[in-house]
Parts: C-alpha cells; sequence; structure tokens
C-alpha cells in the first residue's frame, strides 16, 4: 500500500502532518522528508504529527516518527503525535514511545473496558 501525506498550516503557527496509508519501510522516508520540509521552511510553533489514517506502521516507521522528533527537538520545535490509529497507539505503547510523543489517546477516543463476564 502506499502512502499520501498531507500538511497543513493553522493560524496558530502549527503545522499538521497527516500522514494516510502504511509507514513501513518502502514509505518511512517520506514521513522523514515531510517532518524535514516543515523544519526547512521556517520554524512553526509546533508539528503536530496526526497518525488518524495510519493503519499500519514497522520497526522503521517507527524510526522515521523518532528522527522526526529529534530533528524538531534540535530546530527548537516540539512535535507531537494526535490521533493515532489503534495499531499505532498500540505500537507506541508497546515499544515506550507512547510518553515521547505526548501520549496521545487513539483516534475515537480510548480503548472500550470489556464488560465483567464473571459469574457469582
Amino acid at each position: 500500500m502506499s502512502l499520501s501525506i498531507m500538511t497543513t498550516k493553522s493560524l496558530g503557527g502549527a503545522v499538521e502532518i497527516s500522514p494516510r496509508g502504511e509507514i513501513d519501510v518502502d514509505t518511512a522516508h517520506e514521513v522523514r522528508e515531510a517532518v524535514a520540509a516543515v523544519m526547512n521552511g521556517g520554524r512553526p510553533a509546533q508539528i503536530n504529527l496526526n497518525l488518524r489514517g495510519v493503519s499500519f506502521i514497522d520497526s522503521v516507521g517507527i524510526s522515521a516518527l523518532v528522527y522526526g522528533f529529534q530533528a524538531a527537538e534540535v530546530g527548537g520545535v516540539k512535535l507531537v503525535v494526535t490521533e493515532p490509529s489503534r495499531f499505532v497507539h498500540r505500537q507506541l505503547w508497546v515499544t515506550g514511545l507512547l510518553g515521547l510523543f505526548g501520549a496521545p489517546e487513539p483516534a475515537g477516543g480510548p480503548e472500550p473496558t470489556p464488560a465483567d463476564t464473571s459469574r457469582n
């Protein structure tokens, strides 16, 4: 599957990068390039990486997110993940990186709690 990336600027000076598709070994460079382009275009107040439309991310994709965080940090800009898909949220949690990216809730809100099915 391919990856498309939309970048938008808000009135408050933040920039939102919204990838859609899979961030994997074949497409991770596109995320790195999108963050680099934003940083090279000036210093935004913040970069919001909206991952709602990301259906899959592998270790190379996670590495691209960490690269983006570090590149923004070096430039004095905060990068946060917003609205990660449930799959991305789970991967960030498993890798221990959820806090690094602002501990976002998954798109659609927190995971539902299973109903208590125990019998008395």
